[in-house]
This record gives structure tokens, sequence and C-alpha cells, in this order.
């Protein structure tokens, strides 16, 4: 089994307890009471309501995570010799080669930043009332 696949299983057990209780959260509120008391049925109520509403904390979660698999991928690519951008950074270090030093931490701030744009484009997808009036 790969090294990343490896760390990829070992953290799915805290991910899908994460995903289970932003969903358990929504099950139990009033709106879901009122959807069933009006005959919806079970996937329709599931769709529509719950899952919805629950994929706020799930994209902020994942959103979170995005930077740490590429410092994770940067640390894994050092340990074991895999040529890639931790092998090239880690020489640059050593060489004291500031310029791919900062092309690097550009491209790390860059995809920090595209990914809090696209959370946020996904909150105003996701949840009308986080739009501008």
């Amino acid at each position: 089994m790969s090294v990343r696949l490896q760390s990829l299983l070992s953290s799915l057990g805290v991910d899908v307890r994460f995903y289970r209780t932003a969903v358990l959260d929504e099950i139990y509120k009033s709106y879901v009471r009122t959807a069933r008391a009006k005959g919806l049925s079970g996937a329709t109520i599931l769709v529509k309501h719950v899952l919805r509403n629950s994929l706020i904390p799930i994209v902020t979660f994942i959103a979170l995570a995005i930077p740490h698999l590429f410092t994770g991928s940067l640390m894994l690519e050092t340990f074991f010799g895999i040529p890639g951008l931790g092998n090239v950074s880690l020489n640059a270090i050593h060489s004291a080669d500031m310029a791919v030093v900062r092309a690097l931490v550009v491209l790390g701030a860059l995809l920090y930043q595209g990914v809090n744009l696209i959370t946020d484009l996904a909150y105003a997808w996701l949840d009308p009332r986080v739009r501008l009036g």
C-alpha cells in the first residue's frame, strides 16, 4: 500500500465522524420535523434540506484540510526522495536559493487564497443567506 493511500485511510475515520456529526446536527432541527409533518419523503428531506444545510461545516472542514495536504506532500517528497516541490524546496533552502524559496512561498499563499475564495463562493451557492444583499 502506498504511503499517500495509507495516510488518506488513517484520517478517514476522523473525517467521516465529523461529516456524520454535521448531518446529525441538522436532522434534529425543527425545520426537518416540519418537513416530515408536511408529508415529504425521507429522501427529499435528506437531500434538499439536511444535506444542503450540513454542507457548510463540511466545506469549511475540507477547505482547512487542503493547505495541510500541500505541506504534507512537501514533507513526504522530502523524506522519501520523491522528485517534486518538496525536494526542490529543501534543496533551495540548503543552497540559500531565495528566489526559489520565495516562489514556493508565493505558490503556497496563492493556493491558500484560492481555496479560501472557492470556499466563500461555495458558501454563497449553498446558503442564500450568505449572499450580499
